[in-house]
């Protein structure tokens, strides 16, 4: 991006309140209906082997509870991006093992282990409910365990799923260098419209149109982030994002130290929101209110901000 774009861009610095710290790779951060809320630490090892966790947060006090541990046939999970749906259930989108949902006790499923076309399922990152029920999902891992662990870093093999309302698992689209965070754009009578896939690795964003569960058209770039100098070699990028009730969509740019806000026909950030830490990974709204949640892997921390509105409502509290 150019140097004169960026200083036509407004610049914030609300004040930032750190809740915890100390979970490796924190993402996921999510409310279920009750209002409990939940995270994970994805980069959790226990003998150099993958043993991630899906914690509960008391916001009122800052205690942590581990309540899951996924493993699947002896293979630790990587869950990464949480979404709550309108039975209560958390569904995560695990690295290792796919897709998985957990109820309040801790207690998770695997969904499958193969795509409604008998191919192995890649591992997953993020995941966003549209209001029909469906789960969009992206996955930049390589196929699940048993399988070696990989990721799209340099080879362009990462993809998107949904999951439909009726629990066909579609494979949307691939050919990804690290798809990550994802959002759904809905007309204002509620439909399905847009649907946006953060590419990492690129600093993209790209959009489809949504023609029904598991059927997208017309894949276009949807907007670019900044270009900021990379930490430790590492290039920066979008990761996970939410919309606000206006429809502005606040993008997590990894190891830059901002997020971005766009507005909603995309195109570059109109605002961009400095944080008390480098690497902002994911964020999340307060159901019903202005407060925001944010992950990051500086600290490996959950802090939490006011925006200027309201986040636009999730699936579950409709």
């Amino acid at each position: 991006m150019a140097d004169d774009a960026v200083t036509l861009q407004k610049l914030i610095e609300p004040q930032f309140i750190k809740i915890t710290e100390g979970f490796p790779g924190a993402e996921g951060p999510v409310f279920d209906k009750c209002g409990n809320f939940y995270m994970v630490a994805p980069e959790v090892k226990t003998d150099g082997n993958f043993t991630g966790q899906v914690i509960r947060i008391d916001l009122d006090t800052c205690k942590s509870t581990v309540i899951c541990e996924p493993n699947i046939d002896g293979f630790g999970g990587i869950p990464a991006g949480c979404q709550c749906d309108k039975n209560n259930m958390i569904w995560i989108a695990d690295m290792r093992l796919g897709i998985l949902s957990m109820n309040q006790s801790g207690q998770f499923n695997q969904l499958c282990k193969e795509d409604k076309d008998g191919n192995t399922m890649q591992g997953c990152n993020d995941c966003c409910f549209d209001y029909d029920g469906n789960l969009w999902v992206t996955a930049p891992a390589g196929k699940i365990a048993p399988h070696p662990y990989t990721r799209s870093n340099k080879e362009a093999f990462g993809s998107v799923y949904c999951v439909t309302n009726k629990h066909t698992v579609i494979k949307v689209d691939t050919g990804y260098l690290f798809s990550n965070g994802i959002a759904v754009q809905h007309s204002l009578d509620g439909k399905p419209q847009k649907l946006i896939v953060a590419e990492t690795r690129t600093q993209s964003l790209w959009v489809y149109n949504i023609l029904g569960p598991g059927a997208v058209g017309n894949k276009t770039l949807w907007g670019k982030l900044p270009e900021c100098p990379s930490v430790d070699g590492v290039p920066t990028g979008p990761d996970g994002m939410d919309f606000d009730e206006a429809g502005n969509l606040i993008v997590a740019h990894i190891r830059s130290g901002y997020l971005e806000v766009f507005g909603p026909e995309g195109g570059r950030p109109h605002t961009r929101i400095k944080c008390p830490f480098i690497k902002p990974s994911n964020l999340h709204f307060q159901p019903g209110t202005s407060t925001v949640y944010v992950t990051e892997h500086e600290f490996d921390g959950l802090w939490k901000f006011q925006w200027l509105r309201k986040g636009q409502p999730q699936y579950c509290e409709l």
